[in-house]
């Protein structure tokens, strides 16, 4: 039987709330989970700073949380509003936005985890570093979440945006392929983020004299980890705001559909790379500070390296949205 819009657009935006929160649930139950893992080993360790460790562990879990919290956000909006539109790509809107803030918040939940397990451990060692390393993790975690922002800011636009001057054809596909540009970019950089922000609760806990270097290594390596994922962010707006000529070819739709899943899938591994690499650079100078310059120039050049295959991505996604 046949559906009239507004009855798609209800199915979209009940789908893509589903996909929003279920997706958006993965990575902060991980990352929480973790955060407890190590609180209990710290506590092992050490039962006496029980309270301090306490503490740091539901803070640490209150910021992972967030992510999931972003996700909740785009649901409820998706699930309870009243969407009034004159074209099918709003369904296509809809969709992505579910999907974006999805995907984006896995990584983010994930990564956040790492710095406030690394933080409990390291307070359980270094009872008296507790005020620096919550003060790191608090730093680290928060850094963490912006790849999951990004998707969040992807989400709203393509909620609240007007596409009814649009054509439905290719314009469905660019917006779908914006929201996985933004969601599957952002999880690399979120987990890669939160390898940095461990590494560096590890080494300020093995050698509290080296904090202000390990810190500044770490803001360093995560602001470069947040690249891929930053990439993504741009190619979705390119494929959002881009003006398409209407056309019956369902050739020009999948090229604008795979460019978005081109630069999604391949900001991840970027993303992960990138965090490993730095936190090997931040692992080693906490250890020897005397040779931060020698490590941080081998770390930056190692992350370059990983970066340019994000660049590759960025470049074959840019070629399907305007020469293909």
């Amino acid at each position: 039987m046949p559906y009239d819009l507004q009855t798609w657009i209800k199915v979209a935006a009940f789908a893509g709330g589903g996909l929003a929160m279920g997706f958006g649930a993965i990575g902060a139950a991980i990352g929480e989970g973790y955060t407890a893992a190590q609180a209990n080993s710290a506590l092992a360790r050490n039962p006496g700073s029980v309270g301090t460790i306490f503490k740091s562990m539901l803070v640490g879990q209150a910021i992972a949380e967030s992510a999931s919290i972003f996700a909740l956000v785009i649901a409820m909006i998706l699930l309870f509003s009243n969407f009034t539109a004159t074209s099918y790509v709003t369904v296509a809107g809809l969709l992505g936005a579910g999907l974006s803030i999805g995907f984006g918040a896995i990584g983010s939940g994930v990564g956040s985890g790492f710095p406030a397990g690394a933080a409990c451990i390291g307070m359980g060692r270094q009872p008296a570093m507790s005020g620096r390393l919550t003060t790191n993790m608090l730093i680290g975690s928060a850094v963490c979440q912006t790849p999951s922002i990004f998707a969040l800011v992807t989400s709203f636009i393509l909620i609240f945006s007007d596409f009814s001057k649009v054509p439905v054809n290719p314009a469905w596909a660019a917006l779908l392929g914006a929201g996985f540009a933004s969601g599957l970019g952002a999880i690399g950089s979120g987990i890669g983020g939160g390898v940095v922000a461990e590494a560096s609760c590890e080494g300020i806990a093995r050698h509290p004299a080296s904090v202000r270097q390990v810190t500044n290594i770490m803001l360093l390596g995560q602001a470069i980890t947040q690249t891929p994922a930053i990439l993504g962010l741009l190619v979705s707006f390119i494929l959002i705001f881009k003006k398409f000529t209407a056309t019956d070819a369902i050739a020009p739709g999948m090229a604008l559909l795979s460019a978005g899943l081109c630069m999604g899938i391949g900001a991840i591994g970027p993303g992960l790379g990138e965090g490993i690499a730095s936190s090997g650079g931040v692992r080693w100078i906490a250890r020897n500070p005397a040779f931060t310059g020698t490590l941080t120039r081998t770390m930056l050049v190692g992350m370059a390296v990983a970066e340019s295959t994000a660049i590759y991505s960025m470049v074959i996604a840019l070629v399907l949205v305007f020469v293909v």
